[in-house]
């Protein structure tokens, strides 16, 4: 903790022996309480990417704990950076799936194909990856000339800035579907109480991901030369208490906040049963109608061609329940 480099670590410093067991346990116990949250309320479409999250990241600290002792060690360090930087990513996309299950829920405010909020956002980061693929294949092949190295670092960089751009992205489409419901008139309880998690998870995700980036420029642009060290690294490489705080923990809170919070509290099982649009009412019919082929809702999911006439529920069916 005292922030001078030891010798041969691969971490910059030596890990703590404690803390990876802490996160295991606790990931585990959150990762187990998803999953008996998905067969409860059958959800494992909406949430059962934390189920897998979960164990990456429990699997990804108790390869942590091996590498405390062997922090010289190439395999364990990899293996678990890789397991618990996998996580987040998915973790957003667990997000943008319970908004669209929000969407059915109230499809006359929906600005969106509800079903083409997580295609269109997995292609989003689709692109994200692809940039970051090919800039971790420049910047890890050290054979390479200085300036396809320095692309690689560039395009990390995009990558990274890309991420929190579509991070603002989904919070805008959450908002502006919460202020349609508002004009609206729509306050209902389930509506509110779905977005108000969203809002939580996301501000949690994107303060991760911006410590990630600030953390990866500040190694991307550390040059060793004369008068400088390893010890002018950034505090954020040279202190592990970032790490456990800015990932470990935020993710953890992440992941006990939809146990507690869990969507399938505010939501009905099918999305064949909405709100109607007075707001209130409860019914079961078709659900959300477009009746574009699906091509073309892939590709235009916001509906902003002509032929989208029929972009919301139909309003007819059975009263469920009357709030």
């Amino acid at each position: 903790m005292s922030g001078e480099y030891v010798k041969g670590s691969l971490y910059f410093y030596a890990p703590n022996k404690g803390a990876p067991i802490f996160f295991a346990v606790a990931f585990a116990a959150s990762g187990l309480y998803h999953a008996y949250q998905c067969i409860h309320y059958n959800s494992w479409r909406t949430t059962g990417l934390y189920v897998f999250c979960s164990a990456l990241f429990a699997t990804g600290f108790i390869i942590r704990e091996v590498s405390a002792y062997h922090y010289t060690d190439l395999g364990y360090y990899i293996a678990s950076l890789c397991l618990i930087f996998a996580a987040p990513p998915l973790l957003e996309l667990s997000n943008y799936n319970i908004l669209g299950r929000l969407l059915y829920y109230v499809p006359h405010h929906s600005p969106i194909h509800p079903g083409r909020v997580i295609t269109t956002f997995t292609m989003i980061s689709a692109v994200v990856e692809s940039l970051n693929g090919a800039g971790a294949s420049l910047t890890a092949n050290l054979s390479l000339p200085e300036h396809k190295q320095a692309a690689g670092r560039s395009l990390l960089k995009a990558s990274l800035v890309i991420q929190i751009v579509v991070l603002l992205l989904f919070a805008s489409l959450a908002g502006t579907f919460h202020l349609r419901c508002r004009r609206a008139g729509v306050t209902h309880p389930n509506v509110t109480g779905v977005l108000r998690t969203l809002y939580a998870s996301g501000v949690i995700l994107m303060a991760r991901t911006i410590f990630r980036t600030v953390e990866y420029f500040g190694v991307a642009d550390f040059h060793l030369r004369e008068g400088v060290g390893v010890e002018d690294l950034s505090p954020m490489l040279r202190y592990e208490w970032y790490f456990y705080v800015f990932e470990a923990a935020l993710m953890l809170v992440n992941n006990v906040l939809i146990n507690v919070r869990h969507p399938r509290q505010y939501l009905p099982k099918s999305v064949k049963t909405y709100l109607a649009e007075d707001g209130v009412t409860e019914v079961t019919g078709e659900g959300y109608v477009d009746e574009r082929p699906f091509l073309v809702t892939v590709l235009d999911p916001f509906g902003l061609g002509k032929r989208s006439s029929s972009r919301k529920a139909n309003g007819k069916g059975e009263v469920e329940a009357v709030v």
